[in-house]
């Protein structure tokens, strides 16, 4: 079954409500944001050429949306998955200076994801990127910013509370842990498993180390491009989700990869002919900036604070005729 419904879960707004409350998360978080990290919003594109590089390629294994033009039948054009890359390179381009940085609303279609609660082929996120300087590539800075984005996602929780009422409550502080800790904890669980115990114990977590095999089982607690997030500086936003009852992903985001990370991880997962495309070969010659980046879901962000139990309560998209029949049976309002 794709929809999971809470014993006795009703909607607390309508739709129109529910549309009022999504706008002021939105414009009062990206406020807090810029404020918090120094970041300046930029427009993004919707789509990029294949011969780039910039487009994301998530795990490696998702098919992009592609298309062509009648200018240029022989270019592919590419809806984004995300602007990982793409924000890194417009960071030099447009000028900006040390410690200063962007962000976006970002709009991608991932076909290929399989839709349930939490997920939707629609992808809406506040895309973000700054740049550091060489000694910040470091757990202590990653923690700080973390700090950072957990703090605006506080206040914004709290002003939205005053107007709405009922809303997730955050924890006073976040924990942080990696995923070879988790693994040593919990090693006969899967990642995800681990995810939800932590996530039950501690409300609001960060997971670091993400992408990079793990010790004991030789897995990694979850695959991530090779070329754009050090595995060995990021990490992903979780909290524990009262509603579903489980470990619910807000963020994913880290220091992004030096010369040297981007060819050890190209090594270790066999992608070493990505060196030939643009991006990749301005990172190796070092004409793009040292960075920290990452997206915060924006329909996610919606979902968690308005208590909502499926992602379609909080965003427009398409689903399967199954999925809207047993939401409307479950009570649950897709947009």
């Amino acid at each position: 079954m794709k929809v999971f419904v809470p014993a006795g879960y009703k909607t607390k707004r309508s739709l129109r409500e529910t549309e009022e409350a999504i706008r002021d998360i939105r414009d009062i978080f990206q406020i807090e944001l810029a404020e918090k990290l120094n970041l300046l919003r930029v427009t993004a594109p919707l789509f990029v050429k294949k011969s780039s590089g910039f487009n994301d390629n998530l795990n490696g294994v998702e098919r992009p949306v592609a298309f062509e033009t009648k200018e240029e039948p022989d270019e592919d054009l590419q809806i984004v998955h995300s602007l990982a890359k793409w924000k890194r390179f417009a960071l030099k381009r447009y000028g900006f200076k040390m410690g200063e940085g962007l962000f976006t609303n970002m709009n991608a279609i991932r076909r290929d994801e399989d839709t349930d609660n939490l997920h939707s082929i629609y992808v809406d996120q506040w895309d973000w990127e700054k740049i550091i300087s060489k000694e910040d590539r470091t757990t202590e800075f990653l923690k700080k910013t973390v700090k950072d984005i957990y703090s605006a996602m506080k206040i914004t929780g709290k002003r939205v509370a005053k107007k709405y009422g009922d809303i997730f409550e955050f924890p006073e502080d976040i924990y942080f842990v990696t995923s070879e800790e988790l693994e040593a904890r919990w090693p006969e669980l899967t990642a995800k498993e681990r995810e939800d115990r932590i996530c039950e114990e501690h409300k609001a977590v960060f997971v670091m180390h993400i992408g990079g095999k793990l010790p004991l089982t030789g897995k990694p607690h979850d695959l991530r491009a090779p070329d754009y997030d050090d595995w060995k500086l990021n990490g992903d936003l979780l909290f524990w989700n009262p509603v579903l009852k489980c470990a619910f992903e807000v963020s994913s985001m880290g220091i992004r990869v030096d010369e040297e990370a981007l060819k050890r991880q190209l090594t270790l997962t066999d992608t070493l002919d990505r060196l030939e495309l643009p991006f990749h070969k301005m990172l190796v010659n070092g004409e793009l900036p040292y960075t920290i980046g990452g997206g915060i879901g924006q329909s996610r962000f919606c979902m968690l604070l308005l208590k909502k139990a499926h992602i379609g309560e909080v965003q427009v998209s398409v689903w399967p005729e199954e999925t809207v029949k047993e939401c409307e049976a479950g009570g649950i309002q897709l947009l």
